[in-house]
This record gives C-alpha cells, sequence and structure tokens, in this order.
C-alpha cells in the first residue's frame, strides 16, 4: 500500500506534466519569453536579441513554428511571440495568432529584428530574451523548464526574480527521484481515477484526434500513413503509425494542441496512443486503459531521472518504453514482465540520438514503439537480455540507471558535437 505523500505525489506529476502545448515545446518557450518580455517592455520591440542553450536551439530551428504553415526558425519564433502571443496562456502563447500577425512578423523577420545566439550556460533548457523600444529595454529568462520564467526585467528594474535554491529545483532533479516501477503499479493499480482522470482524458482527447490529422492529411514525410499503406493494418502496425502521424502533424506545424509529456508533445502522442489503440484492440475498459496510461506515462518519466528533459538521447526512446509497459500492463502483465518490457526496449533502441526537432522525429517513434512492441511479446513470451549484455543490469531499476548515465555523462559530448554539425549545415536558426 501506497503511504498517501507518495500518492500524492505520483497524483500532482500526473496533473503537471500532462498539460497542453501547441506545437514543438521549444519554439513555443521561445515565443512565450519573448510574449513575456513584450509585455513588461509595453511596446512593440525594434530590437530583439534571443540567446538559447544549445538543447533548445538544436531543437527549435528546424520544426516549423505551429500557427505559420511554413515559417521556421528561432527568430520566427521570438518575434511571434512578441508580436502576438498571450503571455497568459502559457504553452499555449500561439494559440490567438491571426493572419494580420503574422503579416506583421513576417516584416519585421524581413527588416532583421532578431538576432539569436548560442547562450553561455549548464542548463540544457535556458532562454535569455532581451528587447528594446520606444527607449525602454525588457527582459526574460526561462530556465530548466518550459514554463518556469526566473527572470522578468524593465529598464533594469527586476520585475521578477527567482533564488537561485529555486531556480535549481526542477521536477527533474527532485520530485521526479520518488519514482520507481514498484511504486508505479501500485499507484496505477490503486489510484483514485477522479484524480487524475481530467489530465488523462485530455491526453487521449487531444493526442487521437492530433494522430487522425497526420493520418488522412498530408505533413511531413507521412510515416503514419506509408506504414498504414505499404505494412498492413495489425495493431502492431496501427500502435506505430498512429504514434508516427501524431509527430508528423505536429512536427509539419499542425495547429492542434497536445497533451505533452517530460516537456515535449512528442513524448506525450508516444506514451499515449500506442496505449489507446491496444486498448480498441483488447476491448479494454476505459478504467483498465486509464490505469495503463498511468503506467506508460509514470515510466516515460521514470527514465527522466537520469537523463533530463533534454539531451543527444532520443526522448521518444524513454515515451516509447513507458507504451511497451502500458500495453504489457493491458495484457495483465505483472513487475516481472512489465520490467523485462522495458529492459528489452533499452536493450534495443537506446542508442537513437536526438538531432532536433524536426519530420524525422514521426520515423525514430515509429521505430522505438515497435521496438516496445516487440520488447513486450519477447516479455510475454518470458524472454529478456540478461545482466552484463551491454548496459542490462541485474534489475529493470539498475538497467534504467545505466542508460541514464550514458545519456547524461556519456553522451554529453554528443550532444555538442550534434549542435556543431546542424549549426554547420548553414540552415540558419
Amino acid at each position: 500500500m501506497l503511504e498517501q505523500a507518495t500518492y500524492q505525489t505520483y497524483v500532482n506529476i500526473l496533473n503537471n506534466e500532462l498539460v497542453p502545448a501547441l506545437g514543438c515545446t521549444e519554439p513555443i518557450a521561445i515565443a512565450l519569453a519573448a510574449a513575456k518580455a513584450r509585455q513588461a517592455l509595453g511596446v512593440m520591440p525594434e530590437r530583439i536579441t534571443a540567446a538559447c542553450s544549445g538543447n533548445i536551439i538544436k531543437n527549435a530551428k528546424g520544426v516549423i513554428v505551429p500557427t505559420t504553415g511554413n515559417m521556421k526558425g528561432i527568430d520566427t519564433s521570438a518575434v511571434l511571440g512578441a508580436v502576438a502571443g498571450d503571455p497568459a496562456l502559457d504553452l499555449e502563447v500561439l494559440s490567438k495568432v491571426g493572419p494580420a500577425d503574422l503579416e506583421e512578423t513576417r516584416r519585421l523577420l524581413a527588416q532583421g529584428i532578431c538576432t539569436v545566439e548560442l547562450l553561455d550556460t549548464p542548463a540544457r533548457l535556458h532562454i535569455l530574451i532581451t528587447m528594446s523600444g520606444g527607449g525602454h529595454t525588457a527582459l526574460a529568462e526561462i530556465r530548466d523548464e518550459h514554463t518556469n520564467l526566473i527572470r522578468l526585467e524593465r529598464d533594469g528594474d527586476v520585475l521578477l526574480q527567482k533564488e537561485e535554491a529555486a531556480v535549481q529545483e526542477t521536477p527533474e532533479d527532485n520530485v521526479l527521484d520518488s519514482l520507481n516501477l514498484a511504486d508505479i503499479l501500485e499507484f496505477a493499480n490503486t489510484v483514485n481515477l477522479d484524480d487524475v482522470r481530467p489530465a488523462l482524458s485530455r491526453q487521449v482527447e487531444f493526442n487521437t484526434r492530433i494522430a487522425q490529422e497526420g493520418m488522412t492529411h498530408v505533413y511531413g514525410g507521412r510515416v503514419g500513413a506509408t506504414l498504414m499503406r505499404h505494412y498492413g493494418g495489425d495493431v502492431r502496425v496501427r500502435a506505430r503509425a498512429m504514434a508516427a502521424a501524431g509527430s508528423d502533424a505536429r512536427m509539419g506545424g499542425c495547429v492542434l494542441p497536445v497533451v505533452i509529456n517530460s516537456g515535449s508533445g512528442n513524448q506525450g502522442i508516444t506514451c499515449s496512443v500506442p496505449i489507446v489503440v491496444y486498448a480498441q484492440y483488447l476491448g479494454a475498459s476505459e478504467e483498465t486503459m486509464y490505469r495503463a496510461l498511468v503506467v506508460s506515462n509514470l515510466v516515460a518519466l521514470l527514465q527522466k531521472r537520469g537523463i533530463g528533459r533534454l539531451s543527444a538521447f532520443c526522448g521518444a526512446v524513454c515515451a516509447a518504453c513507458g507504451s511497451g509497459a502500458g500495453i504489457t500492463y493491458l495484457h495483465g502483465g505483472d513487475y516481472e514482465t512489465i520490467g523485462r518490457t522495458i529492459t528489452n526496449t533499452l536493450a534495443n533502441v537506446s542508442g537513437i540520438v536526438c538531432d532536433g526537432a524536426k519530420g524525422s522525429c514521426a520515423a525514430k517513434i515509429a521505430a522505438s514503439v515497435d521496438a516496445a512492441i516487440l520488447a513486450h511479446e519477447m516479455s510475454m513470451d518470458g524472454n529478456t537480455f540478461g545482466a552484463g549484455e551491454g548496459l542490462v543490469k541485474e534489475s529493470v531499476e539498475q538497467t534504467i540507471a545505466s542508460i541514464g548515465r550514458m545519456a547524461a555523462e556519456g553522451m554529453r559530448e554528443t550532444d555538442a558535437e550534434i549542435l556543431k554539425i546542424m549549426i554547420d549545415q548553414g540552415s540558419g536558426c
């Protein structure tokens, strides 16, 4: 039986993590910072500087900014956020953008009012927007989480400033440390669904809708539609295809919101859509599906304890581990069976790197969910990769820790080199 404090922590994690976002969360976070700075400035800026950490640049430079149709880039995100962003809407900051706003944004971009810089910072998620206009200056700084505004200034006067200790205390550093697989399964089995139903039902509604949008309309590489056209339509293919289609649409500029996981819409889609597909296939009750979603979302977050929200490690792998665990739960799997599913997934696709948010994320999602389904089926047959095989350890928790160490420490130089290569492509920011 879970302690009440642990129970409430898990409820809070789900309700705080599973929130709506419009478009890729890195350009949205830039737009949010710009909207905050513009609000403080009080006038339309004449100059903007968007200084971003390497991981923000990596994830924002190649993806279409939502509501723009086909516009990309950090400068687009910052200028559009200043022109039309609603700072009160957090990750839906651009939801009120209209045609006149886009025309103004294009005009300002053509004038070159925005400069993009690489921010010298140890934080992987760090955005510093400075702007000037009408004889005034303003500054907005977001760090560690996509909506975590830590500093706001106007003309050098501090309007908001978080203490350094508060800045460093992010969920990935402390709250997620409470997660472990045994407690996750106990929580999933016993949680009063009314405590988490709003977040889960919204995740099912939003993420299924964008998956259907990606399946029926032309976005990106059409990975989801390609899978259905060429691989047949059994449940394994549908689970991969629908998750990939959601990413097709999201990376392609679709204006539909998604419910995120670990600060990522792609990961939120990957955690949830395969569970919905399998639940429908198995004829599972809504209650059982929701409990499987609890498993999937928390298992994905469990891996973020050691990895962090942004790294060179592809987050689709973490999310697919979650969906594989949830699929095994739907089939009646226990701690051992679900643990084998996680281990088998990580032993297979833990080498996929993150080279930014863009259309090919859909293919990485398809590959990761395919690995998770294989891992699930191996586990249900009683098969698993053993300790000592690569990074696999004696227990599933040790295996997750070893993968986290590899991703956070071992891939640090990989992360830096990926950014250098992307910048050298000359495609701009």
